[in-house]
């Protein structure tokens, strides 16, 4: 009886060693990758967000000098409407109204245009990163790869975070 008692501690004993060990395996089929960091700290995406700004900054530009041209109307309005032909009020109201239905399609299109490059300078990035994401998990023998923030996780080690080996082959890629 006593024989049996000890077998089967040896045998708990062993298995709470091997338990670790095959956990450790099967975490190690899993990893995270930051995409927001892969975008922003990466050559190419660095270069991809470069253009972003430029397209927004002259966007910004155009709409100010579109808002200034309005602001101007409207003050030319205002300190003329007692001196002006009820003619040439209703003309210059006109204009404003032009003017400011033209700044609200230019914000649109601005927006429209600038939402339409965003899609193409990330998806031209996805499509030059992904082979370089499958590349790692064949070699990691990675059963899955999660984006960090977008997945649902709501924590990942940093051991299973392969970001920086991600950013560091991008950057390498061309």
């Amino acid at each position: 009886m006593f024989r049996t008692f000890a077998a089967a501690g040896c045998l708990v004993a062993a298995l709470a060693m091997v338990a670790p060990a095959t956990a450790q395996a099967q975490t190690g089929n899993v990893a995270v990758i930051d995409v927001q960091r892969v975008v922003t700290e990466s050559d190419p995406g660095k270069e991809a967000l470069g253009k972003l700004q430029t397209l927004q900054e002259q966007k910004i530009a155009e709409g100010k000098k579109l808002q200034d041209e309005l602001d101007a109307l409207r003050e030319q309005f205002n300190k003329q409407r007692f001196t002006l032909s009820q003619d040439k009020l209703e003309a210059l109201q006109k204009q404003i109204e032009d003017k400011a239905i033209a700044l609200k399609r230019f914000q649109d299109d601005a927006q429209r245009e600038l939402d339409d490059a965003r899609k193409r300078y990330l998806g031209q990035l996805e499509q030059q990163i992904m082979p370089i994401i499958d590349q790692v998990g064949k070699e990691k023998k990675l059963d899955l790869i999660f984006n960090k923030f977008q997945s649902g996780l709501v924590f990942a080690a940093e051991a299973v975070d392969i970001t920086d080996e991600i950013i560091q082959r991008f950057n390498t890629s061309k």
